[in-house]
């Protein structure tokens, strides 16, 4: 996950009045990793879906607080995407949000079910190690170009 899948905004920039400017109105927010749904709980933008695994760069970290979300936990050894946490990320989509997945394990390559799943008016999140926030619109392009990817990884 070297290259980012949409806009990469700079650590310097990813303030909230940056981040509203890639976010329509009514977007389901989905947020993947713990320092950036923290991020964005404090700046009053309650993802609709929260995925953590209260790891931050290898290290072990307290998840962001929980605000009247559902959380689920799901098993998702680093470096694979379980069939599970699949399951999990479809039946998210269907549930009342907000709603938080927990994953023992990691969390980084679930941004691509994420992708794949999301509804057509949803913005992704996730950090880019030590380079900023990198937000996704999700498009059939997208859909796409993260399937292309998933078969890569087969």
């Amino acid at each position: 996950m070297k290259i980012p899948l949409g806009i990469l905004l700079p650590e310097s920039q990813a303030n909230k009045e940056n981040i509203l400017k890639h976010i329509e109105q009514n977007s389901y927010i989905i947020t993947v990793g713990d320092r950036t749904t923290e991020k964005m709980i404090d700046f009053d933008l309650t993802p609709s879906l929260q995925i953590v695994d209260g790891i931050e760069k290898r290290e072990k970290r307290k998840p962001p607080k929980l605000v009247n979300a559902t959380e689920i936990t799901v098993d998702n050894p680093p470096a694979e995407i379980t069939p599970q946490s699949i399951d999990i990320i479809k039946k998210a989509f269907s549930m009342k949000s907000p709603i938080r997945i927990l994953v023992t394990g990691e969390e980084d390559l679930l941004v691509l079910p994420v992708c794949i799943h999301a509804p057509e008016d949803s913005v992704v999140m996730y950090g880019q190690p030590n380079e900023g926030l990198v937000i996704v619109k999700i498009t059939s392009e997208i859909r796409n170009k993260v399937q292309s990817l998933l078969d890569l990884m087969e």
